[in-house]
């Protein structure tokens, strides 16, 4: 006892260090830990992440609610309150690492936007961890967004019953957090009974209507390479041969790739996409032209073909498409759900002489 109340002076002294510290903190194993979604030690971290975050909101509740603060009490309440912080930081820096490898990001910058905010904000808004409502909608969305991919990579399936599952194991598992809450602070969870109910309902609307409208991305699923080429051909040994143009540095920093093509001559978009062990789902290419008179994209070609999970580099597939006219043209890599993981954009120009291509392996 001595031991920690020592260690809770400490606390109570550095408070001001020790807050920054804490977020850098989860930060770091983040990047040290997450490495693919689908790995035990990745998903041990974060379920780690969700139990020292329940357990420092149920605790912190208990002092909260026992009136009278003792001093024992309020030094336990600064270490839990850094706890609380240093794993809803490490949740959602961990979240940001996750999607935003699985998003478009001009699909899906909302959802990223919000991600980045809760881990911004987990520093500058430490005082409102000491709010219940606050405490809980922080914790119910961490919940959520774990439960949006870590169901799929266990059942190996992708889709919206996966995804509404994924949504009803988050609701039993907030229910039986605040249960557990009311053991320890009846009176904390009665007072803000309105309060919790507001919360959880408009996080839980607001993230189905993110996944129905596609903003939330193709999470566990994620783009690894994409490109447009003259040519692709899968080898005897398993590999895709890729021949396209030589492109210097500066024109890699174009929005659009050029594409140089003889008329009639066919072009290929070719995509590599990670996808879980046991996690099978298909991915589409969707061809859109630019229509520069009514200024809005047009859909030309859609081709699905299966993605077999497992593969660091990615499952591998291409499509392809003839007689693609001049003008810009784009090809989305997405789900079957329309979920986009990235796009390929590119222009297209007529030549005479075919360009000289050069030739990768994919």
């Amino acid at each position: 006892m001595k031991l920690f109340s020592d260690f809770a002076s400490f606390c109570l002294r550095h408070e001001r260090v020790l807050s920054p510290a804490v977020f850098l903190g989860g930060f770091i194993i983040d990047n040290l830990t997450l490495t693919r979604i689908d790995l035990w030690v990745s998903n041990a971290v974060l379920f780690s992440y969700l139990a020292i975050a329940g357990t420092s909101i149920s605790l912190a509740n208990y002092y909260e609610g026992r009136g009278a603060q003792s001093r024992f009490a309020a030094r336990a309440t600064v270490v839990l309150e850094l706890a609380m912080q240093f794993a809803l930081g490490g949740l959602f820096s961990g979240y940001f690492i996750y999607y935003t490898k699985s998003a478009s990001l001009a699909v899906s910058w909302p959802f990223i936007a919000v991600l980045l905010f809760m881990l911004i904000g987990n520093e500058l808004f430490k005082k409102r961890y000491q709010r219940l409502g606050f405490q809980v909608g922080a914790f119910f969305f961490a919940l959520f967004s774990f439960m949006i991919f870590f169901v799929p990579v266990i059942v190996g399936k992708m889709g919206v019953l996966v995804f509404l599952v994924s949504g009803v194991l988050s609701i039993v598992g907030i229910a039986a957090f605040l249960a557990l809450v009311a053991l320890l602070a009846p009176q904390r969870i009665r007072g803000g009974r309105r309060t919790l109910i507001l919360v959880i309902g408009g996080i839980y609307l607001a993230l189905n209507v993110a996944y129905f409208t596609n903003i939330i991305p193709p999470i566990p699923l994620a783009l690894k390479s994409s490109g447009v080429y003259q040519g692709v051909e899968r080898t005897a040994t398993g590999d895709y041969e890729l021949s396209g143009e030589q492109h210097s540095f500066f024109d890699r920093l174009k929005f659009y790739e050029e594409v140089h093509l003889t008329p009639g001559e066919r072009v290929y978009a070719y995509s590599a996409v990670f996808a879980p062990t046991k996690l099978s789902t298909s991915v589409v290419h969707r061809w859109q032209y630019y229509n520069e008179g009514k200024r809005q994209w047009v859909t030309s070609t859609e081709v699905s073909f299966p993605v077999a999970g497992g593969r660091d580099g990615g499952y591998r597939g291409f499509s392809y498409k003839d007689a693609v006219f001049p003008g810009k043209w784009r090809v989305e890599v997405m789900t079957p759900q329309g979920q986009v993981l990235g796009q390929v954009q590119f222009v297209v120009f007529y030549v005479d002489t075919p360009p000289v291509l050069i030739t990768t392996v994919g």
